[in-house]
This record gives C-alpha cells, structure tokens and sequence, in this order.
C-alpha cells in the first residue's frame, strides 16, 4: 500500500494512492497515521478493507507528511561509504547515532524556511524507516518484521549550527520544515528489497546525488536491530538512515542553499518531493 495525507497543514485526512495514481479517501477507515495508526495491526486493517470502494478525492490539494506526528524522529550518520568518504571521515565500525526535533516534520513539498542566522544550508535525500511494532533487542534475523514501512526524508542540515557550535549534530537538523518526509508511507511488500532502491537529488535541476542504496554501510536490517539494542523502538518512530556522496559540503567548492532554490529528492518506489527555500 501507498498510504499519504492530504489537505492543508494541521487539517490533514488519510489516504491511499491506488494503482491508478488516484488519491482514496481513508477517513472512517484509519486513524491518523502516527503511533498506534501505523502499527502492523493497524495497516492490517487497513488491507482488509474493500479501498476500490472507497471515495475518490478528485482534487486532494496539498500532500502533507506521510505521518502526523513522530515521537522519535532519528537518524543514523556517515551510513553511505563515499558519504564518509567526501567529508573525509573513515567509514564508521558502528552505526553514529543522533536526533532530529520531531518539530521539523514537513510535508513533502512543503517550502523549506531558512532560519535567521543561516549561511550553510545543505540537502540530504534519505531513506526513511517507519516502526510498525514494539522493538527491544530485536535479532537482525526479525528486524525487517517490525517495519511498517519506508519514505523519502530530506535530512535538512544547518552546516554552521551543525559544527561550529559544540556539542552534538542536533541543532544543524532540527530547525522548523528540516523534515520533509513523503510524500507516501509504502508497506515493505511494494519496495521489495530495500537495499537496491535508486536515490537522487537535483537543485535547480542540477542533479547533486545519485547514488542507491547498496552502497549503505549499515543495512536497514543492521540498523534497526542495533538502535533496539539501546532503546525501545515503538510504532510511528522514523529512522533516517544516512544520505549518500553529493551534499553540498561534500563538494569542492563547498554549495549551499539560496533563497528561491528548488530541491527535487527522487527514490525508487517511494516517490518524489519538490521543496523550495525561501525566507524565514
């Protein structure tokens, strides 16, 4: 299933993309996506439903985030070989953890505010996990059976307040419209196999990364299963999983977002986004 929401920000309904790109409305059906929403149990539901009857939305507007809210929006570092290996880092021998706020979740092509102070703003098209069942110290054998689903996250980074302030890498991540993320949440039995899922990002047209997921240091298997080593995962938690070579740090020389910018992030099977930069 392709399960998104649609209309405007803060007002969104449920929804499902059918095989012929037409948006059905699945309000009545399914509680918002968020949490318990998207539990396995829930997406069961979901499937036992008749969607062919459901309602067309001829007109759904605005895509919002494929998920209402996270509880948990995290993120792994340097997960990509030529990724660490553009920012001159060696390849990681376990996974680098750290946050972004669950405050900067937005929708896919929603515009993307520069916050005041910024000078280095920056792109990173990522493959996104969605929890879909409590996970404690899950075998790597199991991990893949807790997932609800994948999605396109940008992991928007503030260079300047990413590095040059101390500390940990949150605050470059986290600032308002850092998170779009969509603009569909697509059940693992659509993608297949996760490790072979072309990802792209153009600016302007210009195409900055071009990559596919083989070239992940830490699987998607690897990584749930490690984070559940240390921490509950619980359903509705979004798990970036690190941005392949190109983002504009990584080239030489350095290229950073500008008003009026526009970033398209493609990855196989789970759609596009188009974001705009604009002003605070």
């Amino acid at each position: 299933m392709k399960l998104l929401r649609f209309g405007p920000a803060g007002a969104e309904k449920p929804g499902h993309l059918d095989d012929d790109g037409q948006v059905r409305d699945l309000s009545g059906v399914a509680d918002d996506f968020a949490g318990d929403g998207v539990s396995l149990e829930a997406l069961d539901r979901i499937r036992a439903t008749d969607l062919s009857s459901l309602p067309v939305v001829a007109d759904p507007g605005r895509i919002g985030p494929c998920l209402a809210r996270v509880a948990n929006f995290l993120c792994v570092g340097l997960n990509y070989t030529q990724h660490a290996i553009e920012t001159g880092a060696e390849p990681p021998k376990e996974p680098v953890l750290f946050n972004k706020t669950s405050s900067c979740l937005s929708g896919p092509n929603d515009p993307i505010r520069r916050p005041n102070g910024s000078q280095r703003l920056d792109w990173e098209v990522e493959l996104g996990i969605v929890i879909g069942a409590e996970t404690w110290q899950v075998s790597e054998d199991d991990a893949l059976d807790r997932v609800a689903g994948y999605c396109i996250v940008n992991d928007v980074s503030e260079r300047g307040f990413q590095l040059d302030h101390g500390g940990q890498w949150t605050k470059g991540k986290s600032a308002p419209t850092f998170g779009p993320t969509g603009p569909w949440l697509v059940t693992p039995d659509e993608v297949g196999d996760v490790q072979k899922l072309a990802l792209s990002t153009t600016v302007n047209g210009e195409t900055m990364q071009s990559s596919n997921t083989d070239d992940m240091i830490f699987t998607v298997r690897q990584i749930v299963s490690y984070m559940s080593r240390f921490m509950k995962l619980m359903p509705g938690d979004l798990i970036c999983t690190g941005t392949p070579e190109g983002v504009g740090m990584g080239r030489s020389p350095q290229v950073f977002l500008k008003d009026g910018d526009v970033m398209e992030l493609r990855i196989d099977k789970l759609g596009q986004q188009r974001c705009e930069v604009v002003g605070t």
